[in-house]
């Protein structure tokens, strides 16, 4: 079992920045590859970005390539999402999700936080 728990949301401007951490508890965090996913109102949970355990891969939604940066302490059993350039369309709750295996379903959700866009 992982534990994880989301931090780091808030209210910004457009074009502002923030960085969200998802910290872990339980089972050896660094076995596990990381996920953020974004879900808005009205909206289906979309997946946003990842890393692998290793932190020697990752992989973004075309939406947030070259804005956001993933990025893992395995030392400190986080995993960072810093997002700069803003816009009010990345406004959503910010979940962070583990899974064991690339090729495995994510298994383990935070409980997500809250990142509010204004224009």
């Amino acid at each position: 079992q992982v534990q994880l728990v989301e931090s780091g949301g808030g209210l910004v401007q457009a074009g502002g920045s923030l960085r969200l951490s998802c910290a872990a508890s339980g089972r050896t965090f660094s076995n596990y590859h990381i996920g953020w996913f974004r879900q808005a109102p009205g909206k289906e949970r979309e997946f946003v970005a990842t890393i692998t355990w290793s932190g020697s891969a990752t992989d973004y939604a075309d939406s947030v390539k070259g804005r956001f940066t993933i990025s893992r302490d395995n030392a400190k059993n986080t995993v960072y999402l810093q997002m700069n350039s803003l816009k009010p369309e990345d406004t959503a709750v910010y979940s962070c999700a583990a899974r064991r295996t690339t090729l495995s379903n994510f298994a383990y959700w935070g409980q997500g936080t809250q990142v509010t866009v204004s224009s």
